[in-house]
């Protein structure tokens, strides 16, 4: 008598009940996704902060391009 292979189990569900499964996994998944995209949707949370993002942004401009000392020296210099 031929003995099963280690960790190999004998099925008993139907091809209906499998597909009824892999139908709910397939709508969870979808759900998660959709769930996903949502939370990771940059684009309506920047128009809905879009002025403190403008003001950042010219602000972290304004440091890297030297700052105050920068535009001093751009206003007063001579001639």
């Amino acid at each position: 008598m031929a003995s099963k292979p280690e960790g190999t189990t004998t099925s008993t569900r139907t091809i209906e009940a499998v597909r009824r499964d892999l139908e709910a996994e397939r709508e969870q998944l979808a759900s998660a996704t959709e769930s996903l995209r949502e939370s990771l949707d940059v684009t309506s949370r920047m128009r809905t902060k879009l002025p403190l993002v403008a003001a950042a942004s010219l602000g972290a401009g304004f440091v890297l391009a030297g700052g105050v000392g920068a535009t001093a020296r751009l206003l007063f210099r001579r001639g």
